[in-house]
């Protein structure tokens, strides 16, 4: 049973909330109102809630939060106060409190917070029991931006650990938005290149005219508007790794040279006659199924076999959805920081939902649609109402069809969903394809094939 220290120094309050309490038959009820004898008492007994009144003579509710705080008590606080007063309710969260209650305190709005607390410690232990940790890796340092509790993660964290101090070209393949270039980085923090520029490129974004230029750099004169000599990508990592992503994306001529620069070392700049040598590791990342592309002419072979020699997959969200709340409640703290806002934790509708969601754009998407639902909210909670409205279209209630009845085919599904998200970006499809998980191109084929334009 959930055990409650419930510290108040009014006797009345002491004996409403205990009768109330009792009441419910969900809760082991222990009453103090000596202030002094808290944090004795929290020390010497285990508590899952406090129910903390801060206005006390002599101890007063921030000095017991500082004490918890400093002596690292496990337990979870809700702050109960006759005053409402923000600059104390933001202090007493900043020392760890999970809530911040007005009296005279309305009782489903209490059940609602320690509910809240108890689900939050429930979770946090369950994570803390079943998930692997950074620690047992060999280089835990190296991974630490990456979010994750997930054993399929960390078994590829493992295969990052063995390749990582090779000189072989690897490929990542995964979906847009699965951490690509995150761990193509943690790549280069662990090779022998580490001290040396780590550039990356995306090969989807450039038309190809416009990538040899920039890849390989080119001479004054090659070309109108060529005023000057200039350094590719390639010059510029020479020593270091160089990280292309949406390798599919590049032209078969493109695709010629590559394979030089891979097998030689050698590349020649644009309106250049003169051979170039360079030292750089290649990582490249792809979101389509290059094997497949070979099949279809759009890849060569031999460029596919060489880039293929080690190959890391990165699973979508969907495959690792105990991630999610995690991920979530990262990408809260970021961004209401950056926001300047006060926003402490997610609703449970809003997390339902989130964990409902398919993830098309993966780990990116999820990002957006927090931060855009943290420009919205107004409150210390981010509620489910703030968050996308193409997003809340997209998690259908399943009282509102049959449970695992199909009601719509996949490309209607398709159709409407890309809708939904250009009428979010307002027709910016650079960001929609970023959020759709698919290239620039192939969401401009969409457009045209489903008469959205």
């Amino acid at each position: 049973m959930t055990r409650i220290l419930v510290l108040d120094d009014d006797r009345a309050v002491l004996n409403y909330l205990n009768v109330f309490l009792l009441q419910t038959g969900e809760f082991d009820v222990t009453l103090l109102s000596d202030s002094t004898q808290a944090v004795r008492m929290l020390g010497e007994s285990t508590f899952d809630i406090l129910l903390l009144d801060m206005d006390m003579p002599e101890v007063t509710g921030l000095d017991i939060l500082k004490a918890i705080d400093e002596r690292g008590i496990d337990v979870s606080t809700i702050v109960l106060t006759g005053v409402e007063d923000i600059e104390l309710a933001v202090s007493a969260m900043k020392l760890g409190a999970h809530d911040y209650l007005t009296k005279p305190v309305n009782t489903d709005t209490m059940l609602n917070a320690i509910r809240s607390a108890l689900e939050l410690r429930s979770s946090r232990r369950r994570a803390a029991e079943e998930a692997p940790v950074l620690e047992s890796l060999a280089f835990p340092d190296a991974f630490r931006e990456i979010v994750t509790a997930d054993e399929q993660m960390f078994r590829i964290f493992r295969t990052v650990e063995k390749l990582a101090p090779s000189e072989n070209t690897i490929l990542i393949w995964g979906e847009s938005g699965t951490g690509k270039e995150l761990i193509a980085r943690v790549i280069h923090r662990l090779s022998k290149r580490s001290d040396r520029p780590f550039v990356a490129v995306n090969a989807g974004v450039f038309a190809d005219e416009l990538f040899a230029s920039e890849f390989f750099g080119h001479e004054k004169g090659a070309f109108t508007g060529a005023h000057t000599d200039k350094r590719g990508f390639l010059e510029e990592a020479d020593q270091g790794t160089l990280f292309l992503d949406e390798i599919g994306e590049l032209a078969l001529p493109i695709q010629v040279k590559l394979l030089r620069v891979l097998q030689e070392g050698e590349f020649f700049r644009i309106g250049s006659t003169k051979n170039r040598k360079v030292d750089v590791r290649i990582i490249a990342a792809t979101n389509k199924n290059l094997f497949e592309e070979t099949k279809k002419g759009n890849f060569r072979k031999d460029l596919f076999y060489r880039l293929n020699m080690n190959s890391i997959y990165l699973p979508p969200l969907k495959e690792r959805k105990g991630d999610i709340p995690l991920l979530a409640e990262h990408f809260l703290r970021s961004f209401s920081q950056q926001a300047g806002k006060n926003i402490e934790r997610i609703s449970e509708p809003a997390m339902k939902a989130l964990m409902q969601y398919e993830y098309p754009g993966n780990i990116r998407e999820l990002m957006n649609i927090i931060n855009s639902g943290v420009i919205i909210e107004s409150s210390t909670e981010l509620r489910k109402k703030s968050l996308p409205q193409y997003f809340l279209e997209s998690v259908v209630p399943e009282e509102n069809g049959a449970k695992g009845v199909p009601q719509k085919t996949l490309r209607e599904v398709e159709r409407e969903h890309i809708a939904r998200v250009l009428q979010y970006t307002g027709g910016n499809k650079t960001h929609a394809a970023k959020i759709l998980g698919i290239s620039r191109v192939g969401l401009i084929s969409k457009v045209k094939q489903y008469g959205l334009e």
